[in-house]
């Protein structure tokens, strides 16, 4: 953008603000900030683990509900449970990032963690099919705090860290979901499984599934306590009043390229030397951004495809040899995913943010994407393979699915983050979420159903089994490839949004914010 002179240029912070730190933190170049981004790390860490702890005693926790006439229908009702949350979550998501746009990211954020708290709580408590699913659904209402936290996480850190800061937020979202099955599989009923130490009448005896929801929710309120500490990165001081010209207090007109980039700039007319010179930004409406709903369709989509592929690998490896599976154990399957999350990790932290700004956000979001489609079309190559081969192949073939899928999620929020200014990114953040929450609850549901129809023709003559299976699961990931292309997917999103910033006294050109991030 072209310069304007000076003095209007001279920056003014707010001592009482803590945005304005944040920013003159930024501008200084002082590195990541360590303090705020451990916080991001514990509050994300503390969302995650709630969504994955219960799928270990689902199964079990329906059961003895008694509400299942029989033993294949556990499965429906375990679903039901397990949708409630997304589906809560998906009428909630664009609400709070209403909100966290207009009162802060912080009260969502606190918001967030004491529905943790009280809600997953509830759920292990639960002596009910309809208290549990209650206790879920509200959960997913209460808690839209991953959008504000993936849009403060890129707030608060330059251009040059904001990609470590989303691998970040992913890593943590990623470790919780490992460790959350871990905490509840290691600690449901446990006074079976520890007799020694949980008496039989005693309080988790009569509430078997209790222990690992009220060590979450403990674990939620010591991040609770920090959060008070966490500084809010939206500015709190008063917008300025409007006065609409377009040219500065000493007759200089706006350059062509500052008008484009602002509809409207509002400029006092400074007839005093003590009076302020003042400006706002009028920004483009949320819903005619077509950027933004393009960046989301390929979110959406692939997170579709995400979970779809999630859900049937958990299924092929543990179906029988002779339906094209892989007749591995619950526990074979827990080690695949402890081994390929570790290798995410590593990814994450310190290959991602490199892969970002050597191919841009764009290439490397496509890329992930096609490199998928051959990787997931030889899986059921892998099921032909016996002993260490079996188990080298799988492990390496799901490992680079996973990092090819970070590719795809991190720079889908990168390119939802890029398509909008700060002050709309909680909002965006929020849709983004709202679509994801439906597709993650369809998903699962037409992953099962598939999967079922796939075992019952593993003697087609038309590619038999697993082979359609997965045929599909490239076919849906196709559709993100294609969505990644201009005209569809505007290729100047694949750079940080160029703004202008509206404080007192100064015209702040080039705030580059991109990132935000969320399995």
């Amino acid at each position: 953008m072209a310069e304007v002179e000076a003095p209007l240029l001279e920056k003014v912070w707010y001592e009482n603000c803590s945005a304005c730190q944040l920013e003159r933190r930024k501008i200084e170049d002082k590195g990541p900030p360590k303090k705020e981004l451990l916080y991001v790390a514990f509050t994300v860490l503390c969302n995650s683990l709630p969504i994955s702890s219960l799928f270990p005693f689902i199964y079990f926790m329906v059961r003895d509900f008694h509400i299942a006439k029989t033993d294949k229908d556990i499965g429906y009702y375990a679903g039901y449970i397990g949708s409630s949350f997304m589906l809560g979550r998906f009428l909630s998501s664009t609400l709070w990032g209403f909100i966290a746009d207009k009162y802060g990211r912080k009260p969502v954020i606190i918001i967030g963690t004491v529905s943790i708290i009280i809600f997953n709580t509830a759920f292990g408590f639960s002596i009910s099919f309809w208290m549990a699913l209650s206790s879920r659904f509200l959960l997913g209402i209460f808690n839209g705090m991953l959008g504000p936290v993936r849009a403060y996480a890129s707030e608060i850190c330059s251009e040059q860290h904001q990609a470590f800061a989303l691998s970040l937020v992913g890593t943590m979202w990623g470790l919780g979901l490992i460790i959350g099955p871990a905490i509840g599989g290691y600690l449901a009923q446990p006074a079976v499984k520890y007799p020694s130490v949980f008496v039989d009448g005693s309080l988790f005896s009569q509430f078997p599934y209790l222990l690992p929801c009220l060590c979450i929710s403990a674990y939620a309120a010591i991040t609770l306590v920090f959060l008070f500490w966490l500084p809010d990165s939206i500015h709190k001081h008063p917008r300025l009043p409007e006065n609409t010209v377009h040219e500065d207090t000493n007759g200089n007109s706006l350059t062509d390229t500052l008008k484009t980039e602002c509809k409207k700039i509002v400029i006092s007319s400074a007839t005093e030397e003590t009076e302020e010179n003042r400006c706002v930004v009028e920004r483009k409406p949320i819903l005619r951004n077509w950027g933004l709903f393009a960046s989301i369709a390929l979110y959406c989509i692939w997170g579709l495809h995400d979970m779809a592929y999630t859900e049937i690998f958990s299924l092929w490896a543990v179906s029988p040899v002779n339906y094209g599976g892989l007749g591995f154990t619950s526990s074979d399957v827990g080690i695949i995913l402890a081994i390929t999350g570790g290798v995410l990790l590593v990814f994450q932290l310190s290959l991602y943010p490199i892969i970002d700004r050597t191919f841009g956000t764009i290439p490397s979001t496509r890329g992930g994407a096609i490199l998928s489609i051959p990787l997931v079309a030889i899986y059921p190559l892998i099921a032909k393979l016996h002993g260490s081969m079996l188990w080298g192949s799988l492990i390496l073939a799901s490992s680079l699915k996973n990092i090819f899928s970070v590719c795809v999620v991190t720079g889908s929020f990168l390119l939802i983050n890029n398509s909008v200014p700060s002050e709309q990114r909680g909002v965006a953040n929020g849709i983004s979420m709202t679509g994801m929450s439906l597709f993650k609850s369809i998903g699962p549901a037409c992953a099962g159903i598939l999967f079922s129809w796939s075992q019952k023709r593993v003697n087609a003559s038309f590619l038999p089994g697993n082979w359609m299976l997965f045929l599909i699961l490239d076919a849906v990931c196709l559709i993100t490839v294609i969505i990644s292309f201009d005209p569809i997917l505007p290729h100047s999103l694949g750079k940080p949004r160029q703004e202008v910033h509206i404080q007192d006294n100064y015209i702040d050109q080039c705030l580059e914010r991109p990132p935000s991030f969320t399995f």
